[in-house]
């Protein structure tokens, strides 16, 4: 199992991190909603190596059958090493390419409020709310704990579903109720 879930774990890794990069020079020109959306289907592209990892170790190694029990483990530790890599580059992408991201966000949320006619005291609840972010993003290990948050939901979603189509038990014999095929 070890074998199976490194491959597909840090392959989906890699496409967390490749995909996520790939987006940082187009963030500012498409925007902060429309960054969100194509970041969470980054996050659903990479989480499909949990679907290949659990067909993988089914048909490799549990010799074409799988249980859900399994099937969930496999895929729940293929989610854990994926999201271990996109706190990672979370990480350099926050600390060495976007340093006034929570800025930038700042500045936006203010302006989406005004364009809505919120009043200045909910704006001010606002930039208050977004300084407090600003100073547990800037540690690095609570930034860490909140990006480690941020992919899982989707990820044990993704193994769920998964776990479900995938599950495969073994048929014998004694179990089976077709005729014997000669």
């Amino acid at each position: 199992m070890k074998k199976t879930v490194l491959t597909f774990g840090l392959i989906g890794g890699v496409v967390i991190a490749v995909l996520t990069l790939g987006t940082l020079p187009f963030a500012k020109k498409i925007g902060f909603d429309k960054s969100l959306f194509v970041g969470y289907t980054v996050m659903v592209l990479s989480f499909l190596m949990v679907f290949f990892g659990i067909r993988s170790y089914r048909d490799n190694i549990g010799g074409g059958t799988i249980s859900f029990g399994r099937a969930f483990a496999v895929g729940a530790l293929i989610v854990l090493i994926t999201s271990v890599c996109y706190v990672v580059n979370w990480e350099i992408m926050y600390f060495k390419f976007m340093p006034n991201f929570v800025n930038d966000h700042s500045n936006y949320m203010v302006e989406k409020m005004r364009a809505a006619g919120a009043t200045q005291p909910a704006i001010d609840a606002k930039l208050q709310e977004m300084k407090q972010l600003k100073q547990m993003l800037d540690n690095p290990f609570l930034n860490a704990a909140m990006s480690f948050i941020e992919p899982l939901p989707v990820g044990l979603i993704i193994t769920l579903i998964s776990s479900l189509i995938l599950r495969k038990k073994r048929t014998g014999p004694s179990t089976s109720r077709e005729p014997a095929r000669s």
